[in-house]
């Protein structure tokens, strides 16, 4: 099996320092550095088992199955597979409302 190589998108990167930012002011810098690992090591994982996610259902139900998710709970990670890349889109918290997040990820561009 060939190793896929993981980029993170720009927002994707917004995400984690707002996740980041939100832990270490409401928690602890040492906490908010622990977390960011994880999720990243999460994204980083895909390298070689990319298809593991599975469809997003808010984009499921509107049409759209060329995204897929993994979780670092309360995280979602939403992904893209293209050819031998993996394209991390946006790290989300799973405990607010995604659908209303993604569409305003989608008017935002």
């Amino acid at each position: 099996m060939k190793n896929y190589k993981v980029h993170l998108v720009i927002d994707a990167e917004y995400d984690l320092f707002e996740i980041y930012k939100f832990i270490a002011t409401n928690d602890s810098k040492n906490i908010a550095i622990k977390i960011i690992n994880n999720i990243e090591n999460v994204c980083f994982s895909l390298k070689d088992y990319p298809d593991r996610g599975h469809l997003v259902p808010e984009l499921e139900r509107i049409g759209i199955y060329n995204y897929k998710e993994i979780h670092c709970k309360p995280y979602k990670i939403i992904y893209q597979i293209i050819n031998h890349s993996v394209f991390i889109h946006c790290i989300l918290d799973g405990r607010r409302n995604i659908q209303q997040l993604l569409f305003e990820r989608l008017c935002r561009h």
